[in-house]
């Protein structure tokens, strides 16, 4: 054992245990608590370091029942247990109905109930005659005289403990039906079990004190120096604890927003600056709003189970609001007022009803669009829910943010402004092209694509102009606007990131290296 090494070291909180005690001392928390003025976590680190050292073993564990008193056994040992105070008021204002005693007493009536019952089996009380509850006249159960003592002795004890070990027979078991291990705010006393653990000094432990007497090393040396040493001059009479100027400090670690967090922030904060206004919505939603408002057909593959997640319980909505289902389902089914041919099938009530997690952020436009102001310019960062096989760009759990711009003379040029304005400077894509797509609700139909560093081109997002069949049948007769943009996406790009799964990283090291530009 190099002894030196270990002398070297050592704190104060060890050097003092070794030193005042030896291979036939019993040690225990409380007692270095008690003998060397320790608080239990410093007597706990001093074991712990020690028995790393292998300085100290540990010799055997005691288990110990400790009761605690509640804020309720605080208060019932001021009033009194309402056993005791349902005697009390019947000796002095005689038989009452059992109301009119949870009246006088000021007690809920179950209370006052679930007292009674005990107390009839135990002859102290009974129902008369006329349903009155009447005072025997009985001594009190030794029960309850036991409980008020509890109570007293509980509320006089240091941090309000009593020892099971201390505790009578008769106490332990009237303290087994007053006390909780858990949930104890409606019980006079909390259980606590608590385990005292022992140990004892190895033997070379004395070769250790013997060169640190030797040293003459107390472990009273000064550690740190306070303002009130330098005022006082009491630093020039002390010793010093010799430090390893090699050792680093100790890490420091700030906290600060997460970064994805703080891209969705910047993308909320640029387009506010914009002038627009942002909307939300339920994560639940009925296929009504979630196609059918959008003027996607109750039998589009898009419908399948194993595209959408339906709720188990309840499976659908009450109702769906007026007149926007009956223009919607004319929409489908002829068209309507739009000057279209609808899909040309019977528009199923039922159907339209089932409830579902949104599936993609456009339902969030249809929703706006019978509120929306002419000219209005909306967005929304939306949480949506799709059956998709996870990879580096799709996950099944995912957000987009859409948006609207509704006016008499928005035009596609301005949509494919809005576009570049994503792409170049919210995702920070330096290559952009635009694809001609297809979506139910839009005509004509863009799809805006990236090129990633190392995941090669990939889509953005949809967007196009809503077609007369969804704006319509919401009251608005002008060119809207729409884009669904896939924001996680984005992300990749801005946060120089290669895999979608990387935004939700368990590795908090990850998240701490990692950058926001923003």
């Amino acid at each position: 054992m190099d002894i030196k090494n270990i002398i070297k070291n050592l704190h104060p909180l060890e050097i003092k245990v070794l030193l005042n005690y030896s291979s036939k001392d019993e040690l225990t928390s409380e007692k270095l608590q008690k003998e060397l003025d320790y608080k239990e976590g410093h007597a706990n680190q001093a074991f712990s370091w020690l028995a790393g050292k292998e300085l100290l073993k540990e010799t055997k564990r005691v288990p110990h029942t400790y009761y605690e008193i509640t804020e309720m056994g605080k208060a019932l040992s001021e009033t009194g247990t309402v056993e005791e105070r349902m005697v009390s008021y019947l000796k002095d204002n005689g038989a009452k109905l059992m109301p009119e005693v949870a009246a006088g007493l000021g007690l809920e009536q179950k209370d006052v109930g679930s007292a009674f019952g005990p107390l009839v089996k135990e002859g102290v009380l009974k129902m008369n005659a006329e349903k009155k509850v009447e005072y025997t006249g009985a001594a009190l159960p030794e029960r309850i005289t036991v409980t008020s003592d509890l109570l007293k002795k509980a509320c006089g004890a240091e941090n309000g403990l009593l020892n099971k070990d201390d505790l009578s027979a008769a106490e332990v078991e009237t303290m087994n039906g007053l006390a909780k291990k858990r949930g104890a705010t409606d019980a006079p006393f909390k259980m606590i079990e608590r385990e005292t653990v022992y140990f004892q000094l190895e033997a070379c432990a004395a070769e250790v004190a013997e060169e640190l007497k030797k040293a003459g090393i107390t472990g009273n040396e000064i550690g740190e120096i306070t303002p009130k040493m330098l005022a006082s001059g009491e630093w020039k009479n002390g010793t010093f604890r010799g430090y390893n100027i090699a050792i680093p400090p100790a890490r420091i670690i700030p906290g600060r927003t997460n970064p994805y967090v703080q891209f969705l922030e910047s993308v909320k904060d640029k387009l506010t600056s914009l002038g627009f206004q942002e909307f939300d919505g339920p994560l639940v939603e009925t296929e009504f709003w979630n196609g059918d408002a959008l003027f996607m057909p109750q039998f589009h593959a898009a419908r399948d189970i194993h595209d959408v997640y339906r709720l188990k319980n309840p499976t659908h909505a009450k109702s769906i609001e007026e007149p926007y289902l009956s223009n919607v389902k004319a929409v489908h089914e002829n068209g309507g007022n739009t000057g279209s041919r609808g899909w040309n099938y019977c528009f199923d009530n039922e159907f339209t009803r089932r409830l579902i997690l949104r599936s993609q952020g456009t339902v969030l436009s249809a929703h706006q669009l019978h509120k929306a102001e002419i000219p209005g310019k909306y967005f929304g960062i939306a949480r949506c829910f799709r059956y998709d096989k996870v990879d580096a760009t799709h996950l099944s759990d995912f957000y987009q943010t859409e948006g609207i711009i509704a006016g008499n003379d928005v035009t596609l040029r301005d949509l494919l402004g809005m576009l570049e304005m994503f792409a170049v400077e919210i995702a920070g894509a330096t290559e952009v092209k635009y694809v001609p797509g297809y979506f139910p609700f839009t005509e004509p139909s863009i799809e805006v694509h990236i090129k990633h560093p190392v995941l090669g081109w990939f889509e953005l997002g949809g967007s196009g102009i809503f077609r007369p069949e969804v704006t319509k049948a919401m009251g608005i007769d002008c060119p809207v606007l729409a884009w669904g943009i896939g924001i996680d996406r984005m992300a990749l790009m801005a946060l120089g990131l290669n895999d979608l799964r990387q935004l939700f990283c368990e590795d908090i090291e990850q998240v701490r290296l990692r950058k926001a530009k923003f």
